[in-house]
């Protein structure tokens, strides 16, 4: 939902990365469908949706609770199960559109900008393997690994401002870039402003709490938050 209130001017950006900058999603639902199905359930959207954004043991533990399979396998099993899946998968994640040119348009101007995700670190690795240059390009980055609560505890998006440098004192000039619920109540616990650009299957009154909701980030307007708008460079990058 995008409210009418006027717009801070923006210092720092802060993005997750899972369904946001790189189209891993997809690969999630489809082996977490197939271990659901090898046990007679049904993986559904509307428990994905509780999903997204938290760490991994937190969803293993929700996943079996949700799936009534208490007793026929351990959140850990799963996790093992769903790893071994999702590692044949990940190097060949794509970028979303509108992912490159935002971020080198924000480096370009030397606009702060970091990772804030709930993968771990080597998660992180392995779908970043096709675009190491560009996610280079990010000042700092703070995988889920590195703290203690997941989302929506702001604990993450908190650590991300701290190692800023000089760190920032987290206010409504840092902007979250997030597809998540449970990122934008993150978002929103810091006290930082955020923007939604949710999977098109998240139902609708699950798509609440940021400051703007966006069907793609190509849909961006920089100059809206006060940053520098885009130029005739980035257009070609798109």
């Amino acid at each position: 939902m995008t409210t009418n209130t006027p717009r801070p001017k923006i210092t720092h950006v802060l993005f997750d990365m899972d369904g946001l900058l790189l189209n891993t999603e997809e690969f999630y639902t489809v082996v977490q469908q197939n271990i659901a199905a090898d046990y007679g359930k049904e993986f559904t959207w509307e428990l994905k949706s509780k999903l997204l954004g938290l760490k991994a043991i937190e969803a293993a533990r929700l996943s079996i609770s949700e799936l009534g399979l208490e007793g026929q396998l351990e959140p850990e099993e799963f996790l093992e199960k769903r790893e071994a899946a999702l590692d044949l998968l990940f190097p060949s994640s794509e970028l979303l559109p509108g992912a490159e040119r935002l971020i080198r348009h924000l480096h370009r101007h030397g606009i702060p900008a970091c990772l804030a995700t709930s993968s771990n670190i080597r998660g992180y690795a392995k779908k970043t393997t096709n675009h190491g240059a560009l996610f280079s390009l990010f000042t700092h980055k703070v995988t889920g690994d590195e703290v203690a609560q997941g989302k929506p505890h702001p604990e993450i998006f908190l650590a991300a401002a701290a190692r800023f440098t000089p760190p920032v004192t987290p206010s409504k000039s840092c902007l979250v870039f997030e597809d998540a619920p449970a990122g934008i109540q993150a978002a929103s616990a810091a006290g930082m402003s955020s923007i939604m650009v949710p999977h098109p299957s998240l139902p609708r009154e699950l798509c609440v709490g940021a400051d703007q909701c966006l069907t793609s980030l190509t849909h961006f307007v920089p100059e809206e938050w006060g940053l520098p708008p885009y130029d005739n460079v980035d257009a070609r990058e798109g």
